[in-house]
């Protein structure tokens, strides 16, 4: 039996127990050799013998330099190591105290690979290795040799020493798989010279080492300081080596064996190093990122395609390996770096569209199978990383796969839910924990990374009414309280008994790790905004009547002006902004008059509006330009400013006493005074007409405004007048003021000429003496209007270029004269291949008849049309009558689509590879 001790054993433990001195047990150990054999030596025997000889004597002989002359120098620890070495293969030998104080003996031995006793010390050296070995298979080994910093001193090894070192990368590997990314301090130093030897074999050995080492790397990577190694790998030579390794490798005519380490090793790669890191030939950059993307597509597919999720589970290191290049090269690929040609474009969605649809299958059986609720830990990270990797591509491609994708989206929701509330309760709990863990990991936060492709998906009708049958509005409430309690961090309050202390103390500085929590926060929260932003506009009735959006209105009110004035935080700030005066339109029957809790929040509203543009910065005192805080980030809340000045306008028409601030704070004098001094021409025209459609609705809610205009010496016309025809400045003024009035209420009629109407409507407001400058008057008021609707060169450029690849369209509202009128002088007819005007068909916008018509005449399909316009009321809001009130047209799919793409730069909807043909695009500035 196992645990019975054979006789010779316990003859031989008799004989080591009666020696009387070291002399006598080291004579006694020969004999050990010649009375027991293999089969004697079970678990209980071992561990007899080794108490019979006893730790102290072997101590002695591992540490010992005092030998006969005519024997090595490390005979007695050649004695002690082989002994050790037979012992250790037992857990509880191996773990024994005195096993582990002799690390540093052990260290010392096979530090010494590369002395010139090599040769006599061959045997030593692997006996040392393997007794660390054995200690580090048992997690009490590991812990004592992190104690004994094993890792470093094996990097040191592997780097410096010429043999004996793939023991040292062996015994590394196991203890970084054990430690993570904590194995690692912060000196990147000895981890890229680790790296740097290892990818060096990697790329040059050509054997069957090549994966044994293709494995260790990935490991390597994965469980490295990813932050850290990002930011110093500039100028490093391994990662080439690594590329040259596994292109070799992926290249050749290779099987699973072979293909699957260079696959996991990839992803590890550019998870750590980005996806740029496959652009590294400079002749074909393109070439090896096709090829892995590729590649990764065709494994998933192959692992997924008809399987169930139990088959998946199994492939799972590999199968999550593939997700990894597929989620980094879809999101790069969405930046429209790489110049991909149309037959890589289509081969690539082909390849996607396959991949993705094996992943929605399992994912599909997944949510029919009643063992959902009851996934192992393996398991349910394994769900997440294809929920990760799905939204990646639904972030991008929303259209694809539409009916998969709303079987599958109640499940996914449920999935993402579990994982936030989980994350956040540990993240919560570990608050006070001020220090970088990396070997403590909160849970995985999927609806974090689902947060992009929700912004899309809520645009399209189907999935939008799952979002809301699910009650997911409550969770995003939710999330974005998590998140804001991290971007707007506090400093935790000092206790009373120590503030004293602390009071000339510096701020403690706060972590990599808390900056980068705060600047993923800040990105998520971003996200968050762009969702319900989308929700509040496409569903108007809910948002008015929902306790939860009046919550997250006040929440808004009362939080948004405490955030701290920094660059970091502008993005999150305009989104935050832009949102409540989103859902302050739609709520405005619920705000009663002069409710002043909100006087703080339109005050920072509008400094974020007023402080976008400006002519002190620019190199031309009569040119305006965007202010230098905001250029940076001003791809990412150009859209988002105008769709602030839109809303702002009509909140002020809803509520007509917030226009108070606008006056108070300066902004509309502010205004007024900026287009009077920007020079003709160089003033961008949607923001002219940004800044004209506000003010135009400030003088019609506040009669108080007028005085304003006028002092600040507003319009052209009335500087004319005045400067020219001897017309006080305040007659000017008055005469020009009303003139627009009356243009803006009748811009056209019927029964008259155009040009005798608008020159009618001067002689009705010119005083009886100047009647006859009507005119004239209309002439030059007719010169500065075309002059600033003049399409930008950019523009032109930009409309020619379109007409290339697609059919273009305007379809605007408005009397047939005026409009055609605009669209004579601005020679728009060269650009566009159909043209549309209300008064010319039996439908004006937001009619879904007039956007059938636009189609008709282009030939093409409403599904394979985009629309770009920028008024909710006639763009969005398309009449349909049902329950809500308003809806998208059915059969236009992008219609919503393209709203987002506009105006919430946070989720831009980028079509798919094999994009159609035409394009709708619309004017929508009917009185300008």
């Amino acid at each position: 039996m196992s645990g019975e001790v054979s006789e010779p054993i316990k003859k031989c433990s008799l004989i080591l127990k009666n020696a009387k001195s070291d002399t006598e047990k080291f004579a006694a150990l020969f004999m050990v050799t010649k009375l027991i054999k293999g089969k004697d030596c079970n678990q209980a025997g071992k561990r007899l013998l080794f108490e019979s000889i006893g730790f102290d004597f072997l101590r002695k002989l591992l540490t010992s330099k005092d030998v006969p002359d005519d024997c090595p120098a490390s005979v007695y620890q050649s004695v002690a190591l082989s002994i050790l070495s037979c012992f250790c293969d037992d857990e509880q030998l191996a773990t024994h105290q005195d096993m582990l104080d002799s690390i540093p003996v052990f260290m010392g031995i096979v530090s010494t690979c590369d002395d010139d006793e090599y040769d006599d010390n061959l045997i030593i050296i692997n006996e040392a290795y393997h007794c660390l070995q054995s200690i580090s298979l048992y997690e009490s080994g590991r812990l004592a040799l992190r104690q004994h910093d094993v890792i470093t001193k094996m990097a040191q090894i592997y780097t410096q020493r010429s043999f004996q070192i793939d023991e040292a990368l062996t015994l590394i590997v196991t203890l970084v798989a054990r430690f993570g990314a904590n194995s690692w301090d912060n000196d990147p130093k000895l981890f890229h010279a680790l790296l740097q030897r290892v990818s060096l074999d990697f790329e040059t050995d050509h054997a069957e080492r090549k994966f044994e080492l293709a494995e260790m790397i990935s490991s390597l990577l994965f469980h490295c300081r990813r932050d850290l190694v990002a930011r110093t790998v500039q100028g490093e030579i391994w990662p080439e080596c690594l590329y040259k390794g596994i292109s070799d490798i992926l290249k050749s005519k290779i099987g699973k064996a072979q293909r699957d380490p260079a696959l996991k090793l990839a992803a590890n790669a550019v998870d750590v190093l980005g996806i740029e890191w496959t652009l590294h030939d400079v002749e074909n950059p393109k070439k090896f990122f096709l090829l892995l993307l590729q590649l990764a597509a065709i494994e998933v597919r192959m692992q997924m395609d008809n399987k169930s999720f139990n088959q998946c589970v199994q492939q799972a290191d590999l199968i999550t390996a593939c997700f990894i290049i597929l989620e980094l090269s879809i999101n790069f690929m969405s930046t429209d770096q790489l110049d991909l040609d149309q037959k890589d474009k289509q081969q690539v969605y082909t390849g996607l569209k396959g991949a993705f649809s094996a992943v929605l299958g399992v994912l599909v059986k997944l949510a029919n199978d009643t063992k959902k609720d009851r996934l192992q830990k393996t398991e349910k990270a394994f769900a997440y990383a294809m929920v990760r990797v799905l939204t990646a591509w639904l972030a991008q491609e929303t259209s694809a796969m539409k009916n998969q994708v709303s079987k599958v989206l109640p499940f996914l929701f449920k999935l993402a839910n579990e994982s936030f509330y989980e994350s956040r309760d540990y993240r919560i709990a570990h608050k006070a924990d001020n220090v970088d863990d990396h070997e403590q990991q909160p849970p995985a936060d999927i609806l974090r990374v689902m947060l992009p492709a929700i912004c899309h998906l809520v645009v399209e009708e189907e999935a939008r009414q799952i979002f809301l049958k699910e009650k997911e509005e409550q969770v995003l409430y939710d999330c974005l309280l998590f998140h804001w309690s991290i971007a707007h961090y506090k400093k935790p309050p000092v206790p009373r008994a120590e503030r004293l202390k602390r009071m000339n103390e510096p701020d403690p500085e706060m972590t990599p790790q808390q900056l980068d929590d705060m600047k993923d926060s800040r990105t998520a929260i971003v996200s968050l905004c762009n969702i319900l932003m989308n929700i509040t506009v496409l569903e108007a009735k809910l948002v008015e009547e929902s306790t939860l959006f009046a919550q997250l209105l006040r929440f808004i009110f009362e939080n948004l002006p405490e955030l701290k004035d920094i660059p970091d935080n502008l993005v999150m700030h305009g989104h935050l902004a832009v949102l409540g005066l989103l859902l302050l339109k739609q709520q405005a029957s619920k705000i009663k008059k002069n409710d002043f809790s909100i006087c703080r929040y339109i005050q920072t509203t509008i400094r974020f509006l007023w402080d976008a543009y400006n002519i002190d910065e620019s190199n031309d005192p009569q040119a305006l330009v965007v202010s230098m805080q905001y250029k940076e980030h001003w791809f990412e809340i150009m859209e988002l400013w105008f769709l602030g000045m839109q809303t702002m306008s009509g909140i002020i028409k809803l509520i007509p006493w917030i226009s108070e601030f606008a006056i108070e704070s300066g902004w509309a004098e502010g205004i007024v005074e900026t287009l009077r001094k920007v020079k003709i021409g160089t003033l961008p025209p949607n923001v002219k007409l940004a800044y004209e459609d506000f003010l135009s609705q400030l003088v019609d809610a506040n009669p108080a405004v007028a005085p304003v205009l006028k002092k600040a010496d507003a319009l052209k016309v009335a500087d004319l007048l005045h400067r020219e025809h001897g017309f006080s400045r305040e007659l000017a003024n008055e005469t020009a003021t009303n003139y627009l009035s009356a243009f803006r209420r009748c811009p056209d009629n019927p029964d008259v000429a155009l040009a005798q109407w608008r020159s009618q409507l001067w002689q009705d407001v010119l005083p009886g003496t100047h009647k006859h400058l009507a005119s004239e008057l209309y002439g030059r008021w007719l010169e500065w209007r075309y002059r600033y609707l003049a399409l930008p060169v950019e523009v032109q450029t930009m409309l020619q270029t379109l007409r290339l690849q697609y059919l273009l369209g305007i379809i605007t509202n408005g009397p047939t004269a005026a409009q055609w009128e605009k669209i004579d002088r601005l020679a728009l007819n060269k650009y566009f291949d159909c043209i549309l005007v209300s008064s010319d068909l039996p439908w004006a916008k937001p009619d879904r008849n007039i956007f059938y018509a636009a189609c008709h005449y282009l030939g093409v399909p409403p599904g394979q049309c985009v629309m770009i316009g920028d008024k909710l009321e006639t763009d969005i809001q398309v009449s349909g009558g049902d329950r809500h009130g308003t809806r998208t047209a059915p059969g236009f799919p992008p219609l919503s689509r393209l709203f987002s793409y506009l105006n919430f730069p946070g989720c831009v909807f980028r079509p798919p590879f094999n994009r159609s043909r035409s394009v709708l695009l619309r004017e929508d500035r009917t009185h300008t």
